[in-house]
């Protein structure tokens, strides 16, 4: 049976090419470590965005429920009888009470969806702050 050659890794063939090209020595353990950094604020971003979604939908199903529970009472305590300035009157009031309701739950929705946007990005731009510095304390060093 043959055997087969053994393949070098990435990482290996990646720093033999860069003592071919006579390049400085490559710090691997340092890139893996800042690339770490960055998937980890990626991850931490993207949970952050995850809980913030569920949260919103679950609101959005109380604000749904909400509403379902208005409409019934309404629909129960509807009669059919009284003058038609009566009968307005109850459309009317219930028309208001609809649009209020609907303009307050839009604004807390848009609240909630801004609240999870902002921290999700907050965390990203605090990792590219943190690469940058890092990479200028590269600088310096040398």
């Amino acid at each position: 049976m043959a055997k087969q050659p053994d393949s070098d890794s990435f990482m290996d063939m990646f720093g033999r090419f860069g003592r071919d090209l006579k390049m400085p020595n490559v710090d691997v353990e340092a890139m893996l470590a800042h690339h770490r950094k960055n998937l980890e604020a990626l991850e931490k971003s993207a949970r952050a965005g995850a809980a913030g979604a569920s949260s919103l939908l679950y609101r959005q199903r109380e604000m749904l429920q909400d509403t379902l529970r208005e409409i019934s009472d309404m629909a129960q305590n509807y009669r059919a009888s009284g003058t038609p300035q009566e009968l307005m009157a109850k459309q009317t009031e219930f028309a208001r009470k609809s649009f209020e309701t609907a303009l307050k739950n839009a604004g807390e929705v848009a609240e909630m969806v801004k609240k999870s946007g902002t921290e999700s990005v907050d965390i990203l731009r605090s990792r590219i702050k943190e690469a940058m510095e890092e990479i200028r304390s590269g600088y310096d060093k040398k």
